[in-house]
């Protein structure tokens, strides 16, 4: 009798816990209320002012953001979670989903089902932690892929998922808008809660696309930012042309205002990308961050739009940056081992003393594409990182080849505004 009553207080203790465990979950719902789409959390309105990345988290809810995204679970995952938990953000947590553009077969049901019991134990392991979300399915599926069956695996992992976490919604990650992929997701894609869209220069067309291709629930932008390495002007020799911080700043602005702010029907918020720094065709491309930690002027813009006002100390700003009186979009060609001049016109918006350096890199050759991890170019040394002058004369390098001249101004308090000026060396 004693036994049986200690297997029922054992059984009690049990459930209990699992309770317990269970109640530690925040439930999310998508509601449409009078005609518009609204995230709710914990029963509460809940609008995403995210972030893209896994860093400087303390920060982002300092200056106004609310939730970070990822791009796959691994080993670091719950730490993370715990960390943006502590600072009140939550995480739309990605699940890392196979591509076709890297090999995977979605003709291959084998392959397909072990992918799906996989992605089951990941989200066993995370699904009632308080500051999940949802849940990320794949991230760009649509890049370069040729079979629409990607869509039918997305909606069996969909359907996974709301089977073991009824409290969390299920998205995928969408490459751009396009009518034929929303056509099939409306068909194929039943099971999941709302979508996410990833626009750069474009970015401002969502609105009207999102009606025009058919897409009649909520959705959130998961990436935006700069305009893309591939919407970019280029030099004669091919080499995109990056905006400076400060014109980076000013499109971030814009496209937030024309796009996310406009849509209230079905727009539930967004994901600035990248909050953080990599190497994406140059080193400055897609952070808001630079390599040493400096915040850009982007992150002031993103100050004011989560906040409504600048933050007290802002970014220096770049008005200009020349190679012998010659801007970026004129493709400038030099010869071996010319004296060249260059001259970045900046000011500090609190009249702040100005440290300047700059930095010569080669043109990456490592070009890879969706994001995909890329190398960084070794810096030529000895060439221009002694000068610390806004006007600078060098000898370029005297083997032929593409290059890029980089400035970075700083503040001292942190921020730091920089850009790039590619030429090419040609006898």
């Amino acid at each position: 009798m004693k036994r049986f009553q200690l297997l029922i207080l054992l059984s009690l203790v049990l459930t209990t816990t699992q309770s317990l465990l269970a109640s530690t979950a925040i439930k999310t719902e998508i509601k449409l209320i009078n005609g518009s789409y609204k995230l709710f959390r914990g029963g509460k309105p809940y609008y995403i002012k995210g972030a893209g990345g896994v860093t400087n988290i303390e920060k982002l809810a300092a200056y106004g953001g609310n939730s970070i995204r990822t791009w796959s679970t691994n080993e670091n995952t719950k730490a993370l979670l715990d960390e943006a938990y502590k600072h009140g953000i939550t995480v739309t947590l990605g699940l890392h989903v196979e591509r076709e553009r890297h090999g995977f077969d979605y003709n291959n049901k084998e392959a397909v089902k072990e992918q799906l019991e996989k992605l089951r134990q990941e989200v066993l392991k995370y699904k009632d932690h308080p500051a999940l979300l949802m849940w990320g399915i794949g991230n760009e599926l649509n890049l370069h892929y040729t079979n629409p069956k990607v869509w039918d695996a997305v909606n069996e992992i969909s359907k996974m998922i709301h089977e073991v976490d009824p409290n969390h919604l299920t998205t995928t990650m969408s490459a751009g808008l396009h009518k034929e992929q929303i056509t099939y997701i409306n068909e194929h894609c039943t099971d999941l809660d709302l979508m996410c869209f990833q626009m750069y220069g474009d970015l401002p067309s969502l609105p009207e696309k999102v009606r025009a291709y058919g897409w009649k629930g909520a959705y959130v932008v998961t990436e935006w930012g700069p305009t893309g390495h591939w919407e970019v002007p280029k030099t004669l020799w091919g080499a995109p042309i990056e905006e400076t911080s400060s014109q980076k700043a000013k499109v971030y602005k814009e496209r937030y205002e024309a796009s996310m702010l406009t849509d209230t029907a079905q727009c539930v918020g967004s994901y600035v990308f990248l909050w953080g720094q990599k190497q994406e065709r140059t080193p400055t491309w897609y952070g808001l961050f630079l390599e040493g930690g400096q915040e850009t002027e982007v992150i002031d813009v993103m100050h004011y739009l989560w906040n409504g006002e600048y933050p007290a100390n802002k970014a220096p700003h770049i008005k200009s940056l020349l190679i012998n009186d010659k801007n970026a979009y004129s493709s400038i060609y030099v010869k071996p081992g010319e004296k060249v001049f260059a001259k970045a016109d900046a000011f500090d918006p609190e009249n702040e003393n100005l440290v300047v350096r700059w930095e010569l890199l080669p043109e990456s050759t490592d070009l890879k594409e969706g994001g995909d991890p890329e190398s960084r170019p070794v810096a030529i040394k000895g060439v221009v990182d002694r000068f610390t002058a806004s006007e600078i004369t060098f000898s370029v390098p005297k083997k032929e080849g593409a290059y890029r001249l980089f400035v970075y101004i700083e503040d001292g308090n942190n921020n730091a505004a920089t850009g790039n000026i590619p030429f090419y060396v040609k006898k």
